[in-house]
Order: structure tokens, then C-alpha cells, then sequence
């Protein structure tokens, strides 16, 4: 069982940033895929970004590339999404995500992440 309490979210106005925590414990954290998923009410959930634990590969969705990073600190178990240049669309659920299946596989199919937050709001105002 992998648990996972996120942190961060809030208001901001357009172009300016937020920083999502997310602390993950009960599993071996560096053999985890780690991601963000953002979704609004009645839309899809949305891969936003992912990191291998273990590997430090990152990946991300076309529409934050260049404002968003994802990172990781080993030491805490803990994962980051850096938010920058925020837009009003980017106003969504985040939800902290972890993949536990192993194999050096890491990605942003939302349906091989078994374990989820508990959600954070972000609302970007223009």
C-alpha cells in the first residue's frame, strides 16, 4: 500500500505560480512512477506530469511543457510540481499519483497508477 498526502494548491492570479507537494510512504519510494493528474468536473482525468523515482526520468503533457517541473526529493520521499505562468485552463483538481508496478516503466496513462491523493485545488483567475 502506497499512502500518499499532498500539500500546496490555492488561488492565484494568471502568470503566476504554485508548488504541489506530495509525500508518498508505505512502499519503497524509488521504485515508483510518480504523477500529476489534474480534472475538472464531467472532464477526463488528465496526465500532467510523471517521474521515475528511481531513475529521475521526467515526462510531461504537451500543454504544460515549459511551465511546469516536476522533482523529486529522495531523502523525504516526496514529489514536487512546480507551477509557473499559470493560465486560467489550468484550473482543475491535482491529484498526486503513484504507479507501483515496477519494470523501469513510467508514464502518464492514468489507468496504471493504483494509488491516488486525496486532491488539491488550483484556481487560476485572469
Amino acid at each position: 500500500q502506497v499512502q500518499l498526502v499532498e500539500s500546496g494548491g490555492g488561488s492565484v492570479q494568471a502568470g503566476g505560480s504554485l508548488r504541489l507537494s506530495c509525500a508518498a510512504s508505505g512502499y519503497t519510494y524509488s521504485s515508483l512512477c510518480m504523477g500529476w493528474f489534474r480534472q475538472a468536473p464531467g472532464k477526463e482525468r488528465e496526465g500532467v506530469a510523471a517521474i521515475s523515482t528511481g531513475g529521475g526520468s521526467t515526462y510531461y503533457a504537451d500543454s504544460v511543457k515549459g511551465r511546469f517541473t516536476i522533482s523529486q526529493d529522495n531523502a523525504k520521499n516526496t514529489v514536487y510540481l512546480q507551477m509557473n505562468s499559470l493560465k486560467p485552463e489550468d484550473t482543475d483538481m491535482y491529484y498526486c499519483a503513484a504507479d507501483s508496478r515496477g519494470g523501469g516503466y513510467c508514464g502518464l496513462a492514468h489507468s496504471n497508477f493504483g494509488y491516488w491523493g486525496q486532491g488539491t485545488q488550483v484556481t487560476v483567475s485572469s
